[in-house]
């Protein structure tokens, strides 16, 4: 079973970990091929589950919309 446990690290899979206000990295839709950063402050969350393995889905206040990959604040 490999693989099927979820780690409880800070590295935005984990809605539990995300904060409206907080400084985060995350990975835009055209971005998720090279994996290129864009850092903000969250503005809203988008994702409902309490998990998701690419990243809590989030708006930042510059109405970037990405997965949450680190959590930097």
């Amino acid at each position: 079973m490999e693989g099927l446990f979820f780690e409880n690290t800070m590295d935005g899979r984990n809605r539990s970990d995300i904060r409206i206000g907080g400084y985060v990295g995350i990975v835009l839709k055209q971005h998720q091929r090279t994996g290129e950063i864009t850092e903000g402050i969250i503005k809203q969350i988008l994702t409902k589950s309490t998990f998701h393995p690419h990243g809590i889905k989030v708006k930042l206040e510059d109405n970037k919309v990405g997965r949450v990959k680190e959590i930097i604040d």
